[in-house]
């Protein structure tokens, strides 16, 4: 019996027939930077490595612009991805692009991943590196105004609205931390809430003492409004009951992350929001099963800090390899 591992490795796809019997050092569950780094140290340490992706890039490919990179100034983040790419290309990393995975199980030592076309790989160690996904409003606009106006990331993005108006949505600390570093570069920034804040008071006070902040609570997002841009958001006073447009150059949405945790969430130990904990080698509470990047309980979700904790699982895996296999 044998399988066809279909890998992107240059301009053309290679297939790559791999028997039942082969078992992978180091298979990565995720296309972003955490697992793409990694596929690139556990490669680089003489592990068997393969990716099993979605879509190469993952979040990157929805980044309009990275400034904040060292070394690399205003690129997009569909051409980072392309940079990573062209590395593993360079050192034959076998990739599986526009699969997904249906599960994983751990038998003996061993990682069995089961596709849903029925495929299986066997793993002697495995990394899951699917990252997160921003919560959404749910409002009408939201997409269609995604990248031309709308964002996600205020520590990402806040210098790209340098003198503009801007929204800030959320009432938790990352909201009110966004509002706080965003009013570095705005004009002017107005925090929107549909109930009442719920982050630290260190934090509001601080925010409450930023001259060029308003807040709104009680205030409800009911629509994102523009015409080639965003101009601005159609709100309900949920006091008075009255609706109004508050205009702006752009809205960060600020209301937590969910983690892509559903492959793995029955088989190791998770925080309270739903995120991988792992320890200072990124391995889960399951020998021989890593997490890195934004799926994890990293707490700034940042690329060059996934890139990094990429590197550390690999390593990390790398050092369990040798201690039991």
């Amino acid at each position: 019996m044998s399988f066809n591992f279909n890998f992107n490795l240059n301009e053309t796809k290679k297939a790559i027939k791999l028997t039942n019997e082969d078992v992978i050092d180091l298979l990565v569950i995720g296309g972003g930077p955490a697992g793409l780094n990694a596929a690139l140290y556990a490669k680089r340490k003489g592990l068997t490595t393969g990716i099993i992706a979605k879509r190469i890039g993952g979040q990157l490919l929805n980044t309009s612009s990275v400034d904040n990179y060292l070394g690399i100034s205003q690129v997009s983040g569909e051409e980072l991805s392309e940079k990573y790419l062209s590395h593993l290309k360079e050192l034959d990393v076998g990739i599986l692009e526009e699969v997904e995975v249906e599960n994983i199980h751990k038998s003996d030592r061993l990682f069995e991943v089961l596709l849903k076309d029925g495929t299986v790989f066997t793993s002697k160690t495995l990394l899951i590196a699917t990252g997160s996904s921003p919560r959404k409003l749910q409002v009408r606009g939201e997409e269609e105004y995604s990248n031309r106006g709308v964002a996600y990331c205020a520590i990402c993005d806040a210098p790209l609205f340098k003198g503009k108006n801007v929204i800030i949505a959320g009432g938790g600390n990352s909201a009110v931390e966004a509002a706080i570093d965003v009013a570095k570069f705005a004009s002017h920034v107005t925090l929107v809430h549909r109930s009442e804040l719920r982050a630290d008071q260190i934090l509001i006070d601080h925010m409450n003492h930023q001259a060029n902040i308003t807040i709104h609570l009680q205030t409800q997002i009911l629509e994102i409004i523009g015409d080639d841009k965003m101009t601005g958001v159609k709100v309900l006073d949920k006091q008075t009951l009255l609706e109004r447009v508050i205009d702006a150059d752009g809205i960060f949405i600020e209301i937590g992350n969910l983690p892509s945790n559903h492959l793995i969430k029955n088989l190791v130990s998770l925080n309270e929001r739903g995120e991988v904990i792992v320890d200072e080698k990124n391995m889960t509470s399951l020998p021989g099963l890593f997490a890195a990047g934004d799926v994890t309980q990293m707490p700034y979700k940042q690329i060059v800090i996934a890139v990094a904790d990429g590197a550390k699982a690999a390593l990390a895996a790398n050092e369990y390899m040798n201690q039991n296999f």
